[in-house]
């Protein structure tokens, strides 16, 4: 996809702050510090439109980006961050199950791991929570570069066994650093936003 125009709209915390335009949103929900500022950035073409940081749990807000007037981008808090407090902890969790439940617009959870790592309890939690109610997820594993490509699939193989063995939803390997696996969840995005032939579109131009 070709990104035209992409802009920070808001961060929200309540509903009565989300856009009103009723555009496809497309959710990233990963750990903290597992780099879904780096990839918004990455499939936009943009080097710090979503603030990354180093710090785990700066995120602490819906972060809204609408990409070429046609979806969303949302960026919710990490999770599974001890440091963060226990109350804090409980507000966030609140926020992102009322959105992920309730927000019609939401048309795909991006749940966004480490491929380093085999998925954690807490990426494991998450995502029996989405499969259980009923939310369509795609999951992406970023930082394919830092792994040799020799190691790819035995890492590759690890994900699948321990998550999508669980539900058989799309998988993307990436790296922000790299643009692999951007074309192909741009793809999958369309797919799912109901945006295809605009996407195309905009390739063609």
């Amino acid at each position: 996809m070709k990104v035209n125009k992409a802009e920070f709209i808001i961060s929200a915390v309540r509903p009565d702050q989300y856009p009103e335009d009723a555009l496809p949103e497309i959710a990233l929900a990963g750990r903290s510090n597992v780099g879904k500022s780096s990839l918004i950035n990455r499939m936009i073409s943009r080097k710090n439109l979503a603030r990354t940081s180093s710090t785990p749990g700066k995120t602490q807000h819906l972060n809204y980006y609408r990409i070429n007037d046609h979806l969303y981008f949302v960026d919710v808090p990490g999770y599974g961050y001890a440091k963060v407090s226990k109350t804090l902890r409980a507000v966030w969790g609140k926020m992102i199950e009322d959105y992920l439940l309730n927000r019609g617009p939401l048309k795909l959870v991006i749940q966004v791991i480490d491929l380093r790592h085999p998925p954690s309890k807490d990426d494991i939690l998450m995502y029996d929570w989405l499969k259980a109610n009923g939310l369509p997820v795609c999951v992406v594993a970023t930082k394919a570069d830092k792994i040799p490509k020799s190691r790819w699939q035995k890492h590759v193989k690890i994900v699948k066994q321990d998550l999508l063995m669980r539900g058989g939803d799309p998988f993307v390997m990436f790296s922000a650093e790299e643009g692999i696996g951007k074309d192909e969840l741009w793809e999958i995005i369309g797919r799912y936003a109901g945006e295809q032939e605009e996407l195309e579109e905009e390739e063609e131009n």
